[in-house]
């Protein structure tokens, strides 16, 4: 990896021992912890930003009721860091997202100069890795004007900086609250523990191949107890599908997915630069990834 050592913490990035040129500039953590600066151009095509720890930490702000975390990541079986609500919101239905391969929360700098020639920095708050080879930065408002002007104007200038080297940015909408909720629930069931014993996940899908309430499938295949935390880990990972509009609950219509389509229209963008499908999916996030309801 080419690239020129940084010498101090990632806080520094932007100030005085940082060399800016014309162009975009990314700095990032190499895979033994070095802070790397390295033109944006070329970094974008050849460092796996989805496999890099934070380049600087999310704040923790006095008085906010949730502060940064960790997220253990399905797609990846790891944690990544967390910043908010918000963002983990955001996590979950990537996530889910058949088409992500690879998740990272603040991996990489970028670094510009305004039209007054100073240093300007932002760090999105996700990397997404699609299984295409498209990668997304992404960051997750609370509410539409979070972050005031500065994070606006930053979005504008890191999306310019993607549509030059094949990646998008998105500053990703709040999702509805049911969508959010039943999201949320799901999530509790993402280990591959709850697959439960061999066999069990097999003929839980298959006692779905028509739809029916959920907790008519489910008494079908055996006791609720055991059968239940494995119908809802097939309702995250999209083996099984339910309206996530509505609330969850225990005669929601559930059904398998058609032969090769995984999924329930909750995936994040998966248009131009972003995955393979441009369909309008559920809840605010943006186009889905799978079957549309």
């Amino acid at each position: 990896m080419s690239g020129r050592s940084v010498v101090g913490g990632p806080e520094r990035a932007g100030q005085r021992d940082i060399a800016v040129g014309a162009g975009f500039e990314a700095v990032f953590l190499d895979p033994v912890g070095r802070m790397v600066q390295q033109r944006w151009a070329d970094a974008a095509v050849t460092v796996a930003f989805e496999e890099l720890d934070p380049v600087s930490a999310f704040p923790a702000v006095p008085g906010r009721r949730w502060g940064p975390g960790l997220w253990w990541s399905a797609t990846t079986g790891r944690h990544m860091s967390a910043g908010s609500n918000a963002m983990r919101a955001q996590l979950m239905v990537l996530d889910r997202d058949p088409m992500v391969v690879g998740l990272a929360g603040r991996p990489v700098r970028v670094l510009w100069r305004d039209g007054r020639g100073r240093v300007r920095s932002w760090v999105p708050q996700i990397f997404a890795r699609y299984k295409d080879g498209t990668g997304m930065l992404a960051d997750c408002p609370s509410h539409p004007e979070a972050g005031g002007e500065r994070a606006l104007e930053a979005a504008e200038v890191v999306a310019e900086a993607c549509a030059q080297v094949g990646l998008v940015y998105r500053r990703l909408e709040r999702l509805d609250e049911v969508v959010e909720a039943n999201v949320k629930w799901l999530a509790g069931y993402r280990h591959p523990r709850h697959r439960g014993r061999t066999g069990l996940l097999d003929r839980v899908v298959e006692a779905f191949t028509q739809p029916r309430p959920l907790i008519e499938g489910v008494e079908a295949v055996g006791d609720p107890i055991e059968v239940l935390p494995v119908a809802f880990h097939a309702l995250w990972h999209g083996q099984l599908n339910v309206a996530l509009d509505v609330p969850l609950h225990a005669r929601a219509l559930v059904r398998a997915p058609a032969s090769g389509v995984s999924g329930d229209g909750l995936g994040l963008p998966c248009g131009e630069g972003a995955g393979s499908n441009d369909v309008e999916g559920i809840g605010g996030a943006g186009a889905g990834c799978g079957e549309v309801r």
